[in-house]
C-alpha cells in the first residue's frame, strides 16, 4: 500500500468513527460501573476527580493562612463560625495555623500532584497509547484507588477529632510527630496522618506495580519501547521512582509508630517536655528519620514533575505540528533525571550537622540535576521555534509549565549550593522556590492534560474562553504570589510563623504580604471557575464529534469517541512508526497505525 493510500485509508476510518461500547457493557451494574470498576479510563477519572476535591480543600487551607499571614490584627467572626474554637473571636489560633499549613502540604503533595497527577494520567494514557486492552491487573488497578480513596477519608476524618489534625509539618520531624504531649495535635490527629499516610504508600505501590508491567508487557505490535510517546516513557520512570522510594518512607513511619506507642528510641534521645519532665528515651536520632524522609521526598519531586513533564512534551508537540525535538535526548534526561534523584537528598539537610564533605558530594549531584533539566528545556524551546503553533488552553498550561520550571528551577541552583542554603535554608526563598518548580508547574502540567485529553475522557470539548482566563489569571497570580518570596527570603524571613507584625525586621513586609495574600484569594477564585467548566462540560460541553480532534499521532485517538471497556471494538492496531512523525513528506500528521511508504524519508 503506498504512504497516500494508507493514509486515505486511514482518514476514511477516521470518518465513521461510532461510539461502540463494547459487547459485554451492557451487564455493568451502576457499582461495577462508576463505583468498583475495573476499566482503566474509569479508575483515572476516579482519581482526577476525588484529586479535584482535595486540591480544593488543600487551595482553601492556603486561603486561611494566607488570610492570617497578609491580616495579622484583623478579627473575622465568620472564621470562628466555620472553625469554632480553632479561630476564637475570628482570630486563627497558632495551633490551628500550623494545621493548616501541615495539612495543606500533607494533601497537595500526596494526594493531588502524586495520586491525582499520576493516578489519573498513568491511568488513563497508558493502554490506550501502548495499544492494550486495559491494565496488567485491572483488580490491582481498582485497589490502588480503594486504598487512595480510604486514605483520603482517614486524612479527611482527623480535621474532626477534638485535639486537630497534624500540625508538626508535612515532613512529620520527630520530636514533634513522635511524642503525643508535644502539641494538641501531636495526638490522635497524628496518629491519623500516620495511618492515612501508610495507606497511600500501599495504593502507590500498586499502582506503580501495575503501570511498569503494562508497559513492559503490554505493548501492541510494533510498539516498540523506543516507539513509545514520551509521556509513557515519564510516567514508567515516575513509577519506579515510586516503587523504589515509597517503602523507604513506609519503614520510616512504622519506625514513628513505634516511638510514638511502643516506648522504642528510635528518633528519641535526650528530651525534656515542659510539665511532663525528662524522658527516659536516649540513643535515638531525630536526623535518621529526616534521611529516611527525604530519600522519598527528593524522588518524591519528580514523582510529581516527571508525569507533567512527559505530557508537556506531547502536547507541545502535537500543538507545534512538528516532531518534538531530540526525542533521544529527552528520553536520556528523563532517565538521568530518575538515577540521579535518589542520589541528592541530603542537600534538604544541609543545615542538620551533616559533614561538609559529604555536603560538598551532595551539592554537585544536585548541580548536576540541572543537566538534564536543561536538556529538556532547549529540546522544549526547540519544538517550539518556527512551529506552526495552535495556542489551545492545554497548549498554554504547557508552555505555561516550562516558563514556571525554568524560573522555579533556576533557584534551585542557589538552594543546591550549601554555602548560600545555610542562610536561606527555612526561610520563604525555599518556600517560592518548591511552590514555583514543584507546586504551581506540577499543576500546569495537570490543567495542560485535563484540557488536551479531556475530549478522550468524556466526549465533550472543554469551554476555551473559561480556559484562556483560567490560563492567565492563573499564571500572573502564580508569579505575583511566590516571586515576591524571593526577596522576603532573602530578607531573611523565616518559613512558618505565625504573625510577622511583631518582628521588627520583617514589619516592612506588611504590605507586600497583604497583597500576595490578595492575590491567592483571587487565584483561588479562578480555580473553582475552572472547576464549574470542568463539571459543566462533562455534561453539556460541545460534543466531539471527529476520531481525532487535535489531529495527533497517538494510539488512543484511533479508539472509538466514547470508548468501551476493552478500548477498542475490533482488532488493536497495529503500529508502524513513532509518535511525533509531524509535518513530514507534506503531510501535517501521520499517525502511528499508518504503514511506511516506500518512498518515505527518514523513519522511526
Amino acid at each position: 500500500m503506498s504512504h497516500e493510500a494508507a493514509l486515505h485509508n486511514h482518514e476514511g476510518h477516521e470518518s465513521h468513527g461510532h461510539d461502540d461500547h463494547g459487547h459485554h457493557e451492557h451487564h455493568d451494574t451502576f457499582l461495577t460501573k462508576y463505583v468498583f470498576s475495573q476499566d482503566h479510563k474509569m479508575i483515572a477519572k476516579q482519581f482526577l476527580i476525588t484529586g479535584m476535591v482535595w486540591a480544593v480543600l488543600g487551595g482553601l487551607m492556603s486561603v486561611l493562612f494566607r488570610l492570617q499571614l497578609g491580616y495579622p490584627d484583623a478579627s473575622f467572626p465568620w472564621l470562628e463560625s466555620i472553625l469554632g474554637k480553632w479561630a476564637k473571636g475570628g482570630q486563627i489560633t497558632p495551633e490551628a495555623y500550623y494545621a493548616l499549613v501541615t495539612t495543606h502540604g500533607t494533601v497537595l503533595v500526596f494526594f493531588v500532584l502524586t495520586a491525582g497527577l499520576s493516578g489519573t494520567f498513568a491511568n488513563f494514557l497508558i493502554p490506550l497509547q501502548v495499544g492494550a486492552r486495559d491494565m496488567a491487573s485491572p483488580f490491582m488497578n481498582m485497589l490502588s484507588y480503594w486504598f487512595f480513596f480510604t486514605a483520603s477519608i482517614i486524612m479527611l476524618s482527623s480535621l474532626f477529632v477534638e485535639t486537630g489534625p497534624f500540625s508538626g509539618g508535612w515532613t512529620a520531624y520527630p520530636p514533634l510527630s513522635a511524642l503525643h504531649d508535644a502539641s494538641p495535635g501531636s495526638k490522635t490527629g497524628m496518629d491519623l496522618w500516620i495511618i492515612s499516610m501508610a495507606l497511600f504508600v500501599v495504593s502507590s505501590l500498586l499502582g506503580g506495580l501495575n503501570y511498569i508491567a503494562t508497559i513492559l508487557n503490554m505493548r501492541t505490535k510494533g510498539m516498540s519501547m523506543t516507539r513509545l510517546p514520551l509521556t509513557i516513557w515519564a510516567l514508567f520512570f515516575t513509577a519506579v521512582l515510586g516503587v523504589l522510594s515509597f517503602p523507604v518512607l513506609l519503614s520510616g513511619l512504622i519506625l514513628l509508630i513505634f516511638d510514638r506507642n511502643f516506648g522504642t528510641s528510635f528518633y528519641l534521645s535526650d528530651i525534656y517536655v515542659n510539665g511532663v519532665g525528662a524522658l527516659s528515651n536516649e540513643g535515638g536520632s531525630a536526623i535518621l528519620f529526616q534521611h529516611l524522609f527525604w530519600f522519598l521526598g527528593h524522588p518524591e519531586v519528580y514523582i510529581i514533575l516527571l508525569p507533567a513533564m512527559g505530557m508537556v512534551s506531547e502536547i507541545m508537540s502535537v500543538n507545534s505540528r512538528k516532531p518534538i525535538f531530540g526525542y533521544m535526548a529527552m528520553l536520556g534526561s528523563l532517565f538521568a533525571i530518575a538515577i540521579l534523584a535518589f542520589l541528592v537528598w541530603a542537600h534538604h539537610m544541609f543545615v542538620t550537622g551533616l559533614n561538609p564533605f559529604l555536603g560538598s558530594v551532595f551539592v554537585l549531584l544536585t548541580l548536576l540535576i540541572a543537566v538534564p533539566s536543561a536538556i529538556k528545556v532547549f529540546n522544549w524551546l526547540t519544538t517550539l521555534w518556527r512551529g506552526n503553533i495552535r495556542f489551545t488552553p492545554g497548549m498554554l498550561f504547557a508552555i505555561g509549565f516550562v516558563s514556571l520550571f525554568i524560573s522555579g528551577g533556576l533557584t534551585g541552583i542557589w538552594l543546591g549550593n550549601a554555602a548560600l542554603d545555610i542562610y536561606l535554608h527555612d526561610s520563604y526563598f525555599v518556600v517560592a522556590h518548591f511552590h514555583i518548580v514543584m507546586g504551581v508547574a506540577s499543576m500546569f502540567g495537570m490543567f495542560a492534560g485535563v484540557y488536551h485529553w479531556f475530549p478522550k475522557m468524556y466526549g465533550r470539548y472543554l469551554n476555551n474562553s473559561l480556559g484562556y482566563i483560567h490560563f492567565w489569571i492563573t499564571l500572573a497570580g502564580a508569579y505575583l504570589i511566590f516571586w515576591p518570596m524571593h526577596y522576603q527570603g532573602l530578607a531573611g524571613m523565616p518559613r512558618r510563623y505565625f504573625d510577622f507584625s511583631i518582628w521588627e525586621s520583617f514589619k516592612q513586609f506588611a504590605d507586600l504580604n497583604r497583597f500576595i495574600s490578595t492575590v491567592a484569594m483571587i487565584v483561588f477564585a479562578v480555580q473553582i471557575l475552572f472547576l464549574i467548566n470542568f463539571f459543566y462540560s462533562i455534561f453539556k460541553g460541545r460534543k466531539v464529534t471527529v476520531l481525532n480532534p487535535w489531529e495527533s499521532n497517538t494510539l488512543e485517538w484511533t479508539t472509538p469517541i466514547n470508548p468501551g471497556h476493552g478500548n477498542w471494538p475490533g482488532e488493536i492496531p497495529e503500529v508502524h512508526r513513532w509518535p511525533y512523525d509531524y509535518g513530514k513528506d507534506g503531510h501535517d500528521f501521520i499517525p502511528q497505525t499508518t504503514p511506511v511508504g516506500e518512498d518515505e524519508t527518514e523513519t522511526h
